[in-house]
């Protein structure tokens, strides 16, 4: 029996590059892996062309979407990006910005507010600093370039919030340097960071406090999952545990290789204490797949998404992922 030909976007990840390069190979499925690096690129040509079967897809946008309805993609749970975010938060050092409470009242630049980093950066402010985030006011608009994206690929606050959409020829990063914003937060970093004089860094100890947060919640946020064409996955269901078996292999291949002691494979001095400390602080299973093991932390970035405004009430997370059985010999 044929294979059944999919298409898959995402990115460039050490955890798919075996799915990418062929090493492993889906049961029933023939793989055609297609590498974007820009996430947002991927977003798009799957939300507006439906350019693929599967891909990787913003947490934020597939659940919100998803339960407001008319959004024909489901989830494996299966997240190919995660990122801590306490040290994704930047202010103009002459802001009078000292501690996270000192951000309420102040101009806070967002790439897009439903970003999935900005929601976990909101919510870990309000949650663990208190912050009332109902006090700021939104400037929105591209990091270190002009933003570019469709408007139509949007999602609005259903609260009437302060959000400002900045012009088209200005960029957060220069805004920020220039004190015409307070603080920025988000998924990337601005260039003013590093060669600019005015920008800094809210928590500059924010790996410690990662750390922290990670014991005390248990939460490695999960900014990208995977989605399938709905369609596609009525008619061949098996498919879903077909490519979430090969993720988890994918995963398992790549931590043998950057485990590997002979040559290191990437460029970090200090890699093998890295991975140690990361075992030692998260486990073995440092970078879960399937709901149960991130069941705190996907109910957490729900609660966020209820808290600012995006979703009337929390929906059982099951619900929104496609079931997977788990099997051992």
């Amino acid at each position: 029996m044929a294979k059944l030909p999919i298409t898959m976007a995402c990115g460039p990840y050490d955890r798919m590059e075996a799915l990418s390069t062929g090493v492993v190979q889906p049961e029933g499925i023939d793989l055609r892996y297609i590498s974007i690096q820009s996430p947002p690129e991927i977003f798009a040509r799957m939300i507006k062309t439906r350019s693929f079967d599967v891909a990787e897809m913003s947490t934020a946008h597939y659940f919100i979407s998803r339960i407001r309805g008319d959004f024909p993609y489901v989830a494996i749970p299966v997240f190919p990006s995660r990122a801590f975010r306490h040290g994704f938060v930047f202010i103009n050092r002459n802001a009078g910005i000292e501690t996270a409470r000192d951000l309420e009242g102040k101009r806070v630049g967002v790439q897009e507010y439903r970003q999935t980093a900005g929601v976990w950066v909101r919510g870990i402010l309000q949650d663990e600093f208190s912050v009332d985030l109902n006090t700021l006011k939104w400037f929105e608009g591209g990091v270190n370039t002009p933003r570019t994206e469709d408007e139509d690929m949007d999602l609005r606050p259903t609260k009437d919030l302060s959000i400002t959409v900045i012009p088209n020829d200005k960029t957060l990063n220069e805004m920020l340097e220039a004190g015409d914003i307070d603080a920025y937060f988000g998924a990337r970093r601005p260039d003013a960071l590093h060669n600019g004089q005015n920008v800094a860094r809210l928590l500059p100890n924010y790996r410690e406090l990662e750390k922290a947060y990670y014991q005390k919640t248990g939460i490695h946020p999960i900014m990208h999952t995977l989605v399938i064409r709905e369609e596609l996955f009525n008619e061949h269901p098996w498919m879903a545990e077909s490519l979430f078996k090969a993720c988890e292999q994918s995963k398992s291949w790549a931590i043998e290789q950057m485990r590997f002691s002979g040559a290191q494979r990437f460029m970090l001095p200090w890699l093998h204490d890295e991975i140690e400390e990361m075992q030692a602080l998260m486990g073995a299973n440092a970078w879960a797949y399937g709901v149960e093991p991130n069941r705190q932390t996907l109910e957490t970035f729900m609660k966020h998404l209820v808290d600012q405004h995006f979703l009337a009430k929390a929906e059982p997370i099951d619900d929104y992922f496609t079931p997977i059985i788990s099997w051992s010999e």
